[in-house]
């Protein structure tokens, strides 16, 4: 067992859980930020796209940081201000303070999100078998136990600062004690590469062409099959609520089983599965009338989604002639307009066709996702290529 390898496995994992855990405990409050600062819905989705905003504008900057300065650097400072930026939204006092500490909370995420996908690239190199689907495991975990510690806190009218300095306080505390136990990366793999447009590899394009796709799916998924059970198959509130959980519950269980499926299948084989699977598993239930059948559909769904993001993040870092930094900036920067703008767009076109013709589109960009794959031939190979040995007990 190479110690190292090791201390940085763990470190990683911690990243991923914390990251998830933040991002749940925000979540977790927005109901009680919307009581607090007297926000009807509009205002309150206009203030939350400033969070994308700021994702968007800190991508590329994080990519370019990555490359000139390396994973471990950037990871480290990222993760630590991330802590500090959930006090934020706790001490807005209005709509526009609420929107720039969003914009900051979004745009210092983004950039723990790019970096420590990096790290974790430079991990599953060291390590020589994939990980990815682990780490991002970890996050979905840290993200359900966030919202549900962020729940327990609701119920007992504890205050926003003081829950979110909680918060950011044991968060930081696991962030710095392995902070250390990362990995520096190899300087041959901090050097610029600037290529023109044109010359972008294909396996590139067709990565951030997936990443749009299922991040559109899962921004949809998140924000509407609530919504369609309760709409369209007039389900009860519990049943209703039940469609998301079982969409996220079987997305958490797979990204654990994720590293085994993809070392049996290769990335590219992983991928055009999964997108089937989800296709098949929405459109089962879009097909039914009665929503507890549509339940089983959703869990398929999630479970066909769950593994495709961290390949795609990971496939991101093993480009050749690209930097990790800078592919896993692309890719992620492609994917989150994709987690955008799917949502909107489900919901202008409910307003032409109907929710259940408009999910559609979900199927269809599923779909798309399973067909980009065929371009991902040359991250089969790679990852084929042998490694130098290291047995790691994880």
């Amino acid at each position: 067992m190479n110690p190292n390898v090791s201390a940085a496995w763990w470190g990683t994992v911690v990243l991923f859980f914390t990251h998830g855990f933040i991002f749940g405990t925000w979540v977790s409050r927005i109901p009680a930020v919307q009581t607090a600062l007297r926000l009807n819905n509009g205002i309150l989705g206009l203030t939350l796209l400033s969070s994308a905003a700021g994702a968007l504008c800190a991508i590329p900057v994080t990519g370019r940081l990555i490359d000139r300065l390396g994973s471990k650097k950037v990871t480290s400072a990222s993760s630590v201000v991330f802590c500090f930026t959930l006090v934020l939204p706790g001490l807005a006092f209005n709509a526009p303070s609420l929107a720039a500490g969003l914009f900051v909370l979004g745009a210092i995420g983004a950039a723990m999100d790019v970096s420590m996908n990096a790290q974790g690239v430079e991990v599953e190199k060291a390590l020589g078998r994939p990980t990815m689907s682990r780490f991002h495991a970890m996050f979905s975990s840290g993200a359900m136990a966030g919202a549900g510690a962020g729940g327990w806190v609701a119920a007992r009218n504890i205050g926003l600062v003081p829950h979110f300095s909680a918060s950011a306080l044991i968060n930081l505390i696991a962030i710095v004690v392995i902070l250390s136990s990362l990995l520096e990366a190899h300087p041959s793999t901090v050097q610029q590469h600037r290529l023109p447009f044109n010359k972008i590899p294909r396996v590139l394009v067709a990565l951030s062409a997936i990443g749009f796709c299922i991040l559109l799916s899962e921004g949809a998924m998140a924000d509407w099959t609530a919504v369609y059970l309760r709409q369209s198959l007039h389900a009860g509130p519990g049943i209703a609520a039940e469609g998301y959980a079982v969409f996220s519950a079987a997305m958490a269980l797979f990204r654990f089983l994720g590293d085994l499926i993809t070392a049996r299948l290769g990335p590219r084989r992983t991928v055009r599965t999964g997108s089937l699977v989800a296709a098949t598993g929405l459109l089962w239930a879009l097909c039914m009338q009665v929503s507890v059948w549509a339940l089983p559909g959703f869990a398929v769904t999630g479970a066909g989604l769950s593994v495709i993001i961290p390949l795609v993040f990971g496939g991101g870092g093993k480009v050749e002639s690209v930097n990790p930094g800078a592919g896993i900036a692309t890719v992620t920067g492609i994917g989150y307009v994709g987690f955008i703008v799917g949502p909107p767009t489900i919901g202008f076109a409910s307003q032409l066709v109907t929710l259940r013709y408009a999910l559609g589109i979900v199927v269809a960009c599923c779909l798309a996702a399973a067909w980009f794959s065929r371009f991902m031939v040359s991250l089969d190979r790679t990852s084929a290529r042998p490694e130098p040995a290291t047995e790691l007990h994880v």
